[in-house]
C-alpha cells in the first residue's frame, strides 16, 4: 500500500464553494488531477493507493478527505462508480456529508473529518510508516531506499507552509523526482512510476 498527502491551502472546505469553474473554486481543479493521477491507470483503477487531501480554504477550515476507492461489489451499494468526470462531483458531495466531530464514511472508502495536516502526518508516523516530502531540493528518489508503505506529502501550487514544512522536517525525508518542477498531479504519476518499477 503506498499513500499520497496532498495539502491545498485554498482548496475549499465547503461543497456549495465548489462551482463549475474549477479553478476559481480555490484550485479544486489540482486535487481533482491529483486524484486522477492516484487512482487511474489505462482501463484500470489502482486499489494499492490510499490518498489523504487536506483543504484549508474557506469557510471552515481544515478538512482532511481520505480515498481509499472499492472496486469490488455492486456499484451505488458497496461501492460507486470513480470515473474521471465524477472527481469534482464527489469530491463536493463529501464536503457536504462533513458531520462535526466524526469521521463520517460518506461513500465506502471515502471519509471526511476535521483534522489538521500535522495530526495527520503525525498519525501516520505513529504507525510506523516511512514519511517523505517532494521537495526540489531533497535528495534524488531514484537513490533512496523506499520501504513497503511509503507515504508520500506534496503541497498545491503554493506549497507546504513553512511552519508545518519545519515540524514535517524532522520526521520525514526529503526528496525530489528530478531537476524541474511538476505538477502536483505529475509529481504524484512519476512517483507512482518509480514505486511500479521497484515492485512497491
Amino acid at each position: 500500500m503506498r499513500e499520497f498527502i496532498y495539502y491545498s491551502r485554498t482548496a475549499p472546505t465547503a461543497g456549495r464553494y465548489i462551482t463549475e469553474d474549477l479553478q476559481a473554486s480555490g484550485r479544486i481543479d489540482i486535487a481533482v488531477h491529483s486524484v486522477i493521477a492516484s487512482f487511474f491507470l489505462s482501463h484500470k483503477i489502482r486499489t494499492d493507493v490510499r490518498l489523504h487531501l487536506l483543504f484549508a480554504g474557506p469557510p471552515e477550515p481544515v478538512k482532511h478527505l481520505e480515498l481509499f476507492p472499492k472496486t469490488d461489489g455492486k456499484t451505488g451499494v458497496d461501492k460507486i462508480y470513480l470515473g474521471k468526470k465524477d472527481v469534482s462531483g464527489i469530491l463536493r458531495k463529501m464536503l457536504f456529508k462533513y458531520k462535526p466531530g466524526i469521521k463520517n464514511e460518506v461513500f465506502p472508502g471515502y471519509w471526511i473529518e476535521k483534522k489538521n495536516f500535522m495530526q495527520l502526518v503525525e498519525e501516520l508516523s505513529n504507525q510506523d510508516k516511512k514519511l517523505f516530502i517532494l521537495d526540489p531540493d531533497g535528495e534524488d528518489i531514484r537513490k533512496v531506499e523506499i520501504p513497503d508503505n511509503p507515504v508520500f506529502i506534496l503541497g498545491d501550487h503554493k506549497g507546504l507552509p513553512s511552519k508545518e514544512y519545519k515540524r514535517l522536517a524532522k520526521i520525514a525525508t526529503p526528496v525530489t523526482i528530478g531537476p524541474k518542477t511538476y505538477f502536483a498531479s505529475q509529481t504524484i504519476a512519476v512517483v507512482q512510476n518509480e514505486l511500479d518499477r521497484r515492485g512497491i
